[in-house]
């Protein structure tokens, strides 16, 4: 039992203290926003590669989790936004993927993917829900560069953008 004890314990320690430094977690009174990446709400596309549908559906996926605290529905929208600290710290306006180029999918748990590209969003909304009261939904979000687009595979062409949660007011 004591060296079940001896090994357990500090694995659980471990555990949360990692579990900790990844999650980033946005509240207000009503919603609760963990995001499950270092990169908090941040999205990077860096390296380039052109790629299907299908193969962009299994990328590298955002994480989100977001919980209604409140005994009534609550609206909200996730919005896909540039990143504008990150172009400007970077020098990097000149080389932006085009928006024309860049695929983006989010799936809830109850509905199936569903895929964008960016400049079709109005207002860059990706989802506009309701979500019930005391109801906790997991979101996942994936980002690539179309296949068809005339970027090269390795290109220092790149995106930064941020994942935003905002509860709309009534």
């Amino acid at each position: 039992i004591f060296i079940l004890l001896l090994a357990v314990i500090p694995t659980y320690y471990i555990y949360n203290k990692f579990q900790g430094d990844r999650d980033v977690s946005v509240n207000s009174t009503s919603l609760d926003v963990t995001y499950h990446e270092n990169t908090g709400d941040k999205i990077t596309l860096t390296k380039i590669t052109p790629v299907t549908d299908s193969v962009g559906l299994s990328s590298k996926a955002y994480t989100i989790t977001i919980k209604n605290n409140l005994t009534e529905p609550v609206d909200y929208k996730v919005r896909l936004l540039d990143d504008l600290d990150k172009i400007s710290e970077d020098l990097c306006k000149d080389n932006l993927v085009s928006k024309d180029v860049i695929r983006v999918s989010i799936k809830t748990n109850k509905i199936s993917n569903k895929i964008y590209t960016i400049s079709e969003l109005e207002d860059n909304v990706l989802l506009e829900d309701t979500m019930d009261a005391l109801e906790k939904k997991n979101i996942s979000i994936r980002v690539w560069v179309r296949q068809d687009s005339n970027i090269p595979s390795g290109s220092k062409m790149h995106y930064h953008g941020i994942i935003k949660v905002e509860e709309e007011n009534k």
